[in-house]
């Protein structure tokens, strides 16, 4: 069994006619961390979108887990094991933190209980009859991930984990997907937080105007580090 997760070749998209990301090629091996860095409008969240399916508009070939996904349903794509934490977190508001956390299905292939779940995020376990309203920004972002975890993915799209988040929740955040990769979970990482991203991740993709701009390894990240001060400003 190759070792490789997820295969994107020559994935484009647009927005109408608007061309959003052109010609992006990148690889998640199991067990890894990919960064996808890059400035705002640069299209890191339209590749995660993309990727998954949520937008169609688009023509590359997607690859999870030895099986083409790009011409089938966003439904299916999920079932097959990858989960995505957009963004926005997507919190019902007026559903307490474990009706937030039941709303999906568990997949048959998941191999972490709802109560594993809640060990790793004890501050969810405190709260499990708090409503979305009352939550902070922080314990929203940790309810986003822990829900999808339920799915039981093998491949975790997060997009921008940290925005706005306290540093002792970016903490927990970076220590909760050392430990995903020690499961051996495979996890593509959208982040402005390059120095939350550097100490988790193990290759990096630049993007700049929908294209990938530069692509290395950590352990190349000395070499790069005026290039990338010019890019996004780090």
């Amino acid at each position: 069994m190759s070792d490789v997760v997820l295969q994107v070749d020559k994935l484009s998209a647009w927005y109408g006619e608007i061309a959003a990301i052109s010609n992006i090629d990148l690889q998640v091996r199991r067990g890894e961390t990919v960064a996808i860095l890059g400035r705002n409008g640069a299209g890191k969240t339209t590749l995660l979108k993309s990727i998954i399916g949520i937008i169609r508009q688009r023509k590359g070939s997607v690859v999870f887990d030895g099986e083409d996904i790009t011409s089938i349903p966003l439904h299916r794509v999920a079932h097959r094991g990858i989960g995505y934490v957009p963004e926005e977190r997507g919190i019902f508001p007026s559903l307490t933190v474990m009706e937030n956390l039941m709303l999906p299905p568990a997949s048959s292939a998941s191999d972490m209980s709802t109560e594993e779940i809640l060990e790793l995020f004890p501050n969810l376990a405190e709260r499990s009859k708090s409503q979305g309203t009352k939550l902070s920004g922080g314990e929203q972002q940790m309810l986003a991930i822990a829900r999808i975890l339920r799915t039981g993915p093998k491949l975790l799209l997060l997009d921008e984990p940290t925005e706005g988040i306290a540093p002792v929740i970016v903490q927990r955040i970076a220590q909760l997907i050392r430990t995903l990769q020690a499961r051996g979970m495979s996890i593509l990482l959208v982040e402005q937080n390059f120095r939350f991203a550097r100490s988790l991740a193990s290759n990096f993709y630049v993007l700049e105007s929908g294209s990938v701009l530069d692509s290395f390894r950590a352990e190349e990240l000395a070499t790069r580090y005026d290039d990338l001060n010019k890019i996004l400003s780090v």
